[in-house]
């Protein structure tokens, strides 16, 4: 079917509005869980590099000064504050002081996650409890205090980081693989939720990324190699390679994703 003259025009008027500047952050917040190292602290350098205003809650104060250097570096603002996301009222108390500090909040990623590798019947109880409470409990308290404040402004982004243990079982590690298929199901109740008030709600689901985390597993030599055979691109992603992804669901390109 032939599109007719007007919707031409239409199409057109629409695509002349869509510039590079869909993807800038310039006067944005944004709040990163986690943002002082590895791939928090990518997310938080990409997103100072997009224009925004960063605010880094993390449990301990390691690597604040490289990080606050990397983001001024930039010409954008860094604030930090030593917190346990776990702890009940913090999440709020979060989102309080970054508003107090910036006056606003629009874009909240929640990075802060930790693993425990154990064979499933040597698992610990402790394991389980430390898993959950950061890689999923906290997240879903965060995003709630970061929606009742988005919701407000009827605008905001909100991005989970997910895993491929998002859709897989794994090995000696089911509490994360627990957590991470949580944050799959809490990103899609989210954002069924919150799209009425202009919130978009995603997770990056990242692959195999040479971190802390894999570091363990990088230096099985069998194990990696077992891995690497099963990878497309035939090696571990450096975490700059994930960083556009974030910038993009973060800026109002991605207002209808």
């Amino acid at each position: 079917m032939k599109q007719s003259i007007e919707e031409i025009k239409a199409n057109e008027a629409a695509l002349d509005k869509f510039k590079m500047d869909f993807f800038s952050l310039k006067g944005k917040v944004a709040v990163i869980t986690g943002g002082n190292t590895g791939l928090g602290q990518g997310y938080a350098v990409a997103l100072a590099e997009a224009g925004a205003d960063i605010f880094i809650p993390t449990f301990g104060k390691a690597e604040w000064d490289a990080t606050r250097a990397m983001i001024e570096k930039r010409g954008r603002k860094v604030e930090f504050m030593d917190v346990d996301l776990t702890k009940k009222g913090v999440p709020e108390k979060v989102v309080a002081e970054v508003i107090k500090k910036f006056g606003h909040l629009d874009i909240l990623i929640n990075n802060a996650g930790m693993i425990r590798r154990n064979p499933l019947l040597e698992s610990k109880d402790e394991d389980w409890q430390q898993v959950i409470n950061i890689n999923l409990n906290a997240v879903y308290y965060m995003s709630i205090a970061a929606a009742r404040a988005m919701a407000k402004q009827k605008s905001g982004k909100i991005i989970n980081i997910g895993s491929m243990l998002s859709f897989q079982g794994g090995k000696f590690i089911p509490s994360y693989t627990a957590s991470k298929h949580g944050v799959a199901g809490l990103t899609k109740s989210f954002a069924s939720e919150l799209g009425a008030y202009n919130i978009q709600v995603n997770a990056i689901a990242p692959g195999y990324i040479k971190t802390a985390n894999t570091a363990p597993i990088r230096a099985d030599k069998a194990r990696n190699q077992e891995i690497l055979d099963r990878i497309p691109a035939g090696h571990w992603a450096e975490p700059h390679e994930l960083m556009g992804v974030a910038v993009f669901l973060a800026s109002k390109a991605s207002d209808y994703v």
